[in-house]
Parts: structure tokens; C-alpha cells; sequence
């Protein structure tokens, strides 16, 4: 294998008022997990697999005793106003040239199934932990930023540049003739933030109109946060107890 390929398992038509939603691993795994509950809570068809050369070379070994490639996947929902395919996948090329390479591949897909619009989702890391967990986004087109900030999604905070597959895809798309918006949940960055993840699928079920239950996110949310403020708690005792020791040992000094 040379070159990225798309494996189709069906046939499909094209989408109706498409959106492309990717769901890829990247800052928090934000995006991994948006994709992979909203594909399974809305029991969306697998249509497609994506398969690269970019990809790391390992294969994954599977329950029953098997293997299969590491891989994207394409998956299809075919909703009351308009139709969804979903990209989620175990990870992302894994160099420039690859990202560029997996990037046109997926723009020729979308054109060929009727994508009308690219939603990226990720993590916009603050090195912080944060009880609100704010949404921010970028986007290639005016109308979009309307749409999204009446839904309370902010625009013209998120600072540097956006790598990989998020920031790629829409504005590729929009060489393409497709516009696009990659959506960031606000995160410390450094762990798996499903309380974040959890905001932005309840903003992408009101954005696409689609009926999503929340109520297994909002249970890993829960105990994520637990173990947050055990970690927070955790800090706050060392820091002090280093302050204490480092006080101590000056006092004694100057005495």
C-alpha cells in the first residue's frame, strides 16, 4: 500500500443536507470520544474504512484470537433534516505529508457523498483544570459563526494554531467548495476530558438536530471529575506541605 485508500463496505446515496463530523484522537481524546458516543448512541451505519500508509505500521490483536489494521471509519445516520457521516478512527497520520495525503483522500470521499459542511471536533488545552468547560471555535465562513454562536460557542479567544486533522480538514474543505467550523472543548490537556466531550455532543445534538441520550457520559463525566479534584486536592497538600518544609528550614537557618 502506497497510498491512503477508502474501502467501502455499501453502496450508498448521497447525503441529504450533509455534515461531515470527525472524531479523531487528539488533545483530551475530546474528539475521539465525541465521535465514537454520538456514532454508538445513534446506532449509525459503518459504510467505510480508511487505511493508510501513514498510519503507524502495527496491527491491533482482537478478542477472538484475530487482527485488523489500525484504521479510520466512516459511519452514515440519515437524519429527519439532514444526513450525518461520522470519520472516527483509532489515530491520525503520523506526519506532515501524511496528514496532507489522509486529508485529500477524505475531501474527495465527502464531495463524492454530498457533503455540504466539515465539523471537526477537539481539545483547546489551558494547562488548567476548570469546572466550566467552554466551547470555542474557529470556522471558514460568517454563516457558520452565526449559527453556532447563538448556540453559546465562542469565537475570537482560541489563540495559536490548530494541528492535525481539526484544523486540516475544514480549511481544505473550504478549498473545495465545502465551508467548515472545527469545534474545541475547553480542557487541562494532559488527561481523557469526558466532562468536556460531554458539553460539545449536547451543543452537536442541538446543531444537527439529533435526539442523543447523555446519560452514560454523564456518568464517566462524574467520575472523571471525582478523580480531578482528588488529583486538585492532591496538588494543593503538596504545595503547602512543601511550603511548610521550605519555611522551616529558613527559620532554623536564620536562627
Amino acid at each position: 500500500m502506497k497510498e491512503s485508500v477508502i474501502i467501502e463496505r455499501v453502496k450508498e446515496k448521497k447525503l441529504r443536507n450533509g455534515i461531515l463530523i470527525t472524531g479523531l484522537p487528539g488533545i483530551g481524546l475530546i474528539g475521539q470520544v465525541v465521535g465514537r458516543y454520538m456514532v454508538e448512541e445513534v446506532k449509525a451505519k459503518r459504510i467505510a474504512r480508511l487505511l493508510s500508509p501513514h498510519f503507524p505500521h502495527q496491527v491491533f490483536m482482537t478478542k477472538n484470537g484475530g487482527m485488523r489494521l489500525i484504521r479510520n471509519s466512516f459511519f452514515i445516520h440519515r437524519g429527519k433534516k439532514r444526513d450525518v457521516l461520522f470519520l472516527v478512527g483509532d489515530i491520525q497520520a503520523m506526519s506532515s505529508v501524511g496528514q496532507y495525503e489522509v486529508a485529500g483522500v477524505v475531501m474527495n470521499y465527502a464531495k463524492k457523498m454530498g457533503v455540504k459542511e466539515i465539523l471537526t471536533v477537539g481539545g483547546y488545552s489551558t494547562g488548567k483544570i476548570s469546572e466550566e468547560r467552554r466551547i470555542f471555535a474557529v470556522t471558514t465562513s460568517e454563516e457558520l459563526k452565526t449559527r453556532f454562536k447563538k448556540l453559546g460557542v465562542i469565537f475570537g479567544e482560541a489563540r495559536g494554531s490548530i494541528v492535525g486533522a481539526a484544523g486540516l480538514f475544514p480549511a481544505i474543505g473550504q478549498i473545495n467548495g465545502i465551508n467548515g467550523s472545527c469545534i474545541m472543548g475547553e480542557t487541562h490537556g494532559g488527561y481523557v476530558d469526558t466532562a468536556s466531550a460531554r458539553q460539545i455532543v449536547l451543543l452537536l445534538s442541538k446543531y444537527v438536530d439529533i435526539p442523543i441520550n447523555i446519560k452514560r457520559l454523564d456518568q464517566k463525566a462524574a467520575e472523571s471529575q471525582k478523580v480531578l479534584k482528588k488529583v486538585q486536592e492532591d496538588i494543593k497538600r503538596n504545595m503547602e506541605n512543601q511550603f511548610e518544609t521550605t519555611t522551616s528550614a529558613v527559620s532554623s537557618y536564620i536562627r
